[in-house]
């Protein structure tokens, strides 16, 4: 003979249905895993370069960072970020300082070597600094940018023992076996030292 199936009421089927979301409830939010990583200069915003275009280290421990580097980018800041995001570019800097307004992304850890020198010797013992504009338009070399990357500078500096002065805090043009002018002849080095030492 056949059993009679049970009748389940509405109201034992809620409670079933909340029991079984309770685990999931108890979960962080899906989107936890799709927050920014957090940075290591604190006032940056977190906006990756592709891993295909940096060597994942663990610095200062597997090389020693001693020097700051300083670039500008011949790119808008928008466009930077996207060659940084392009595996194909293999090319990426740490930091990279918005023109308008000092803005800073960071795009690569400080621990991991950014391909920004076109040196490896030099890239596995820096931080590169990426700045908006370009090296024959100085308009784009604003108050803004000059704060916002001298405290970026003198925060990286601190951290690793690095001295504030032009021995250590060099232009891209200055890596041995570079083919590139930047940051040109309009950036103001004197200004620059002197606001990552006040900083």
């Amino acid at each position: 003979m056949e059993r009679a199936r049970p009748l389940v009421d509405r109201r034992r089927l809620l409670k079933g249905a909340a029991l079984a979301a309770v685990p999931y409830a108890l979960l962080p939010d899906a989107r936890a895993g799709a927050e920014p990583q957090a940075v290591d200069f604190p006032a940056a915003e977190w906006q990756p370069a592709t891993t295909y275009n940096y060597t994942v280290a663990d610095r200062p421990t597997a090389h020693p960072v001693d020097h700051v580097i300083i670039h500008v980018t011949q790119e808008t800041y928008a466009q930077t970020l996207a060659i940084f995001q392009n595996p194909q570019k293999k090319v990426s800097a740490h930091y990279l300082v918005r023109s308008a307004d000092g803005h800073v992304a960071q795009c690569v850890r400080e621990a991991d070597i950014a391909w920004h020198a076109g040196n490896w010797d030099n890239n596995t013992r820096s931080i590169g600094i990426e700045h908006e504009g370009w090296v024959d338009r100085p308009a784009y070399f604003t108050d803004a940018l000059y704060e916002r990357s001298a405290r970026l500078t003198a925060a990286i500096c601190t951290t690793y023992g690095i001295p504030k002065d032009r021995a250590h805090i060099i232009g891209h043009y200055e890596v041995p076996g570079t083919d590139h002018t930047d940051p040109g002849p309009n950036w103001d080095w004197a200004r620059y030292i002197r606001l990552v030492n006040f900083a």
